[in-house]
C-alpha cells in the first residue's frame, strides 16, 4: 500500500519573506512628534499595498502587528490601521505584543498560519512612537474618579471629588524601568556588561561600524525598495556617517554611573525612536502565481527567557537582555546547525555592550566566535534607531533582502533581546 499524502491542512510549508517596507525610523520628539502608531503603520501598509497590488479583495488573509508604547485608543491598532489603509476593509488583522520582540513575534505568528496552510498570505510587523507615549492618570486621582463614579448621590458625588489635591494634577510617565527591580534597560546592560567585561573600546568599534555600514548601503541603494519617505525623512535620522571610534569616544557615560568604570554612552546605546516596520510573507505557491520571487524563506524559530531578576541583581551572567544566549544554541542544536553554517548574522543592537556580551556567551557556550564580517553588515540599531516594535520587522526584511542579493544558497540568524529578559531568535534560508 503506497503511503497517503499529507493532508493540506496539516502539511507543514515553507514560508517566503516575500518584501518588506518601513518609514525611516526618527529620533523622537522630532519629525514624527505628532505622528500616532497607526499613522506611521498605515503609511507602510499603504507603501506595501501599491507596490504588490495588494488592492483586491482577498489579496492577504490578515495583518499581525502590534506597539510597545499604546494609548487606550489603540487597542485594536492593526485592524484599524487596515480600516485607515488601502488594503481591502474586510482583512482580519490583531495586534501581539512582546517588547523589543514584538515585530519578530508577529512576523512568526503569521508565518505558522502559512506554513500550516491556514493562510496564503500575510502582513506582519509593528510600530513605536516614544514622542507620543501615552501619560495615565495620577493613581491617587483615578481612585478618587472612580469613588465619585460609583457615588449615588450628588452630594456623595461631589464629597469624593472634593478629595482632590494639586499633587493628583501630576500625570504618570511611563518609565524605562523594570517592574521587578527598578532598574532601566541601560543600567541592566551596564550591569551585565561588568559582568562580562566587556570594553569602552569594543563598544565604539560596534557603534562605528553600524552608522558606517548602514551609510554605505543607503548610498549603494540597497534601501530603495525597503524604506518609504515620511514626514520629510528619506533615510534615518539617527544614522551618523562620519561617527568613528575617536568621535564615540568623546562622549561621557550615561549608564553604570554607579559602579567603577562606566563604559555606556549615548553613541554606543539606542536613542528613543519613533517608526514602523511591516513584512510581506506568503507560501510559495501565493507568492508564484503573482510573479513574486520569494528574497528568502523563514525555516526555525525560538524564544526564551532569563530569571534576570535574580541574574542581574547577583552581577550574574543572565542579564535583562541576555536570553538570545540561550535561545540561539537551543535553536540551532535542534535544526543540526553551528554559526559556521550562516553567512549573515543579525543581532539587534540595543546596546553595543549586549551584543558583545551575547557573542561571548554564545562561544562560551560552544559555537565559536562570530566573524564580525558576517555581523549586521548592512548596519543595525545603533544606527537606524529602534521603534521598540518596529525593529524585529526591519531585520527580517533587511536580511531577507541580503540574502536574496547574493543570488546563491545561503543562510541568516536572527537575534532579539526584549525587556522582561526574553529573546525572540530566527534562521532565515535562501535555497
Amino acid at each position: 500500500m503506497s503511503p497517503q499524502k499529507p493532508d493540506r491542512a496539516t502539511a507543514v510549508r515553507r514560508v517566503a519573506v516575500v518584501a518588506g517596507s518601513r518609514v525611516p525610523f526618527a529620533r523622537s520628539d522630532g519629525p514624527y512628534a505628532t505622528a500616532s502608531n497607526q499613522e506611521m503603520l498605515t503609511a507602510v501598509l499603504d507603501d506595501l499595498v501599491g507596490r504588490y497590488g495588494l488592492e483586491g479583495p482577498g489579496a492577504v488573509d490578515e495583518l499581525v502587528a502590534g506597539a510597545v508604547l499604546k494609548h487606550s485608543r489603540d487597542f485594536n491598532l492593526a485592524r484599524e490601521s487596515v480600516l485607515g489603509s488601502r488594503l481591502d476593509a474586510r482583512t482580519p488583522a490583531y495586534d501581539i505584543q512582546q517588547a523589543c520582540g514584538t515585530g519578530l513575534q508577529a512576523v512568526i505568528a503569521a508565518a505558522n498560519k502559512i506554513a500550516l496552510g491556514q493562510t496564503e498570505a500575510a502582513i506582519a510587523g509593528g510600530a513605536d512612537t516614544a514622542s507620543d507615549a501615552p501619560l495615565g492618570v495620577n493613581d491617587e486621582l483615578r481612585r478618587v474618579l472612580l469613588a465619585a463614579r460609583r457615588a449615588r448621590s450628588a452630594g456623595a458625588r461631589l464629597k469624593a471629588l472634593a478629595r482632590v489635591r494639586p499633587r493628583h494634577l501630576v500625570p504618570d510617565i511611563p518609565r524605562n524601568a523594570e517592574p521587578r527591580t527598578g532598574l532601566s534597560m541601560g543600567e541592566h546592560a551596564a550591569v551585565t556588561a561588568r559582568a562580562w567585561g566587556v570594553t569602552r573600546e569594543a563598544q565604539d568599534e560596534l557603534a562605528a561600524a553600524s552608522h558606517q555600514r548602514l551609510a554605505a548601503a543607503y548610498e549603494r541603494g540597497f534601501f530603495s525598495d525597503l524604506v518609504v519617505p515620511f514626514r520629510g525623512l528619506d533615510r534615518d535620522q539617527n544614522l551618523r556617517p562620519r561617527s568613528t571610534v575617536e568621535s564615540l569616544a568623546r562622549l561621557k557615560p550615561v549608564f553604570g554611573l554607579d559602579g567603577p568604570a562606566p563604559t555606556m554612552t549615548a553613541g554606543n546605546s539606542t536613542p528613543l525612536t519613533d517608526g514602523a516596520a511591516l513584512v510581506l510573507l506568503a507560501s510559495e505557491e501565493w507568492a508564484e502565481a503573482r510573479g513574486l520571487t520569494p528574497l528568502a524563506y523563514l525555516t526555525t524559530y525560538r524564544t526564551e527567557a532569563v530569571d534576570f531578576a535574580a541574574g542581574d541583581v547577583a552581577g550574574g551572567e543572565d542579564g535583562l537582555l541576555m536570553a538570545p544566549a540561550h535561545a540561539v544554541p537551543r535553536m540551532l542544536e535542534r535544526a543540526g546547525l553551528g554559526l559556521d553554517d550562516f553567512d549573515l548574522i543579525e543581532v539587534h543592537e540595543a546596546f553595543a555592550s549586549q551584543v558583545l556580551a551575547t557573542l561571548a556567551a554564545w562561544e562560551k557556550r560552544g559555537l565559536g566566535p562570530v566573524d564580525r564580517a558576517r555581523l549586521n553588515v548592512a548596519g543595525s540599531s545603533l544606527a537606524t534607531g529602534h521603534p521598540f516594535a518596529a525593529t524585529g520587522a526591519r531585520i527580517v526584511a533587511t536580511l531577507a533582502k541580503l540574502l536574496a542579493e547574493r543570488d546563491a544558497p545561503g543562510r541568516g540568524l536572527i537575534s532579539v533581546c526584549a525587556a522582561g529578559g526574553q529573546g525572540v531568535t530566527a534562521v532565515l534560508e535562501r535555497p
